[in-house]
């Protein structure tokens, strides 16, 4: 659903002689992101790619704006709003940016009103999504949203019922000239990778998929366990359901996780395709979590596996996803093994992930390919000082086959974030 006269949300939440505004909460924040890689980049035939070089790095600043307020009992609104700044640093320290090309820019992220009657809540307009294939990334400078209506409902004890609508979005998907096309885009990466969609449309967000449908069903009866089932139904490029189930007892944890998505008939494959994960692990509160999962994906599609996420960029919610290179885990007959360890040492957060996904020869346009592994080693550090977050993350990636090449791409990484909270 697309909010065309924002004047009249903005009405309501600042309108105090005609609504008794309570609860109002502002809050925001000021990031700056900044990475550097050696990532094999052919440029005369050599490759040129080097840390710290400008052709090879990116930056960018955000900052990010909310206002939520209670309109009446059991009614609320909220928005939020981000722009973008290179601060000038293209073509000079860097060449590369995190979102929305070089431009600098700003965008409604959120533009939402709920409503609660007892046990129901409606939630309408532009906003943040977290269910298991279509969700909200926080791994870029701005998260991507939707444009959705959702209803959830608990008069089932310990159930929560969710129905939910998506019309819109502003993630990245890849689409034909007549709009009429869509398919995810895999793989992270910076520079090509923009959460500002609209070819041909003139707006930041776009129809998604000519709309979308999830219903889910949590279910805690037991408090150490979640259960949750899922039903996708994204009428121009996929239908998928998504089981899983999560044990946190006494600080052991399991989780088991099964998709099946089906691309009949998106005119990317003709048929449907599997995966399932597995996760242990152990976690002792304030002192550190250590996780080790497994994943494999079926044989069946020739180009895509499943758990991708349907919102395009290539991320996914299986246990064994890699901290940066995505798009990897989910492709088909791929087995990934993936091990994270975070834990706090002198009041800083250390964090260890390491992905390895092995794939075994497949076809692109029905032409036999080489494997596409992927081993990936990311190291990260966080310290926290008043609102001041500041994290420093390290990562090692070799992809086999990058690009459709022989070589085995072994890059090095380095990024900063700075997020300043208020």
């Amino acid at each position: 659903m697309k909010f065309t006269k924002m004047s009249l949300v903005a009405a309501l939440l600042v309108g105090s002689s005609a609504f008794a505004i309570d609860n109002v909460k502002v809050s925001g924040d000021a990031k700056v992101y900044y990475s550097t890689s050696d990532a094999e980049r052919i440029v005369n035939g050599n490759n040129d790619a080097s840390l710290f070089n400008t052709a090879d790095s990116a930056a960018q600043a955000a900052a990010s704006l909310s206002l939520s307020a209670d309109l009446a009992e059991g009614i609320s609104a909220g928005t939020k709003v981000t722009a973008l700044s290179t601060l000038g640093l293209q073509g000079q320290l860097v060449s590369n940016v995190w979102e929305q090309g070089t431009n600098d820019t700003y965008t409604v992220n959120e533009l939402w009103a709920a409503a609660t009657v007892a046990k129901t809540t409606v939630k309408v307009g532009r906003m943040p999504l977290d269910t298991p294939l279509v969700f909200t990334e926080t791994w870029s400078i701005m998260e991507n949203t939707f444009e959705a209506a959702v209803l959830i409902n608990q008069d089932i004890p310990n159930t929560t019922l969710i129905g939910a609508y998506v019309g819109g979005s502003n993630g990245q998907l890849v689409r034909d000239t007549n709009q009429t096309t869509a398919t995810p885009n895999t793989g992270a990466g910076i520079g090509s990778v923009t959460h500002t969609q609209g070819v041909n449309t003139g707006t930041t967000f776009a129809q998604f998929y000519k709309g979308a449908y999830a219903a889910a069903a949590i279910n805690n009866s037991w408090k150490p366990l979640t259960v949750q089932a899922w039903y996708f139904d994204a009428t121009q490029i996929a239908q998928a359901y998504w089981l899983q189930a999560d044990l946190n007892m006494n600080g052991v944890l399991v989780g088991a996780q099964y998709t099946m998505t089906d691309l009949t008939n998106s005119g990317l494959d003709t048929s449907s395709n599997t995966a399932y994960a597995l996760m242990a692990g152990y976690t002792m509160k304030d002192v550190f979590t250590a996780k080790v999962s497994y994943s494999a994906t079926g044989t069946d599609s020739i180009k895509h596996g499943a758990g991708f996420n349907l919102a395009g960029t290539g991320q996914s919610k299986l246990y064994t996803e890699a901290w940066w290179n995505y798009g990897k885990i989910t492709q088909a007959d791929t087995k990934t093994f993936h091990v994270s360890v975070e834990g706090t040492v002198a009041e800083i957060d250390l964090a260890a992930y390491y992905t390895n996904a092995d794939q075994a020869s497949r076809k692109v346009a029905g032409i036999e390919k080489a494997n596409n592994d992927l081993s990936e080693l990311t190291i990260t550090a966080t310290k926290s000082v008043g609102p001041l977050d500041a994290t420093v993350a390290y990562i090692n990636a070799t992809v086999q086959n990058q690009n459709n090449t022989t070589t085995n791409n072994n890059s090095n990484t380095v990024q900063a974030y700075l997020t300043l909270n208020f």
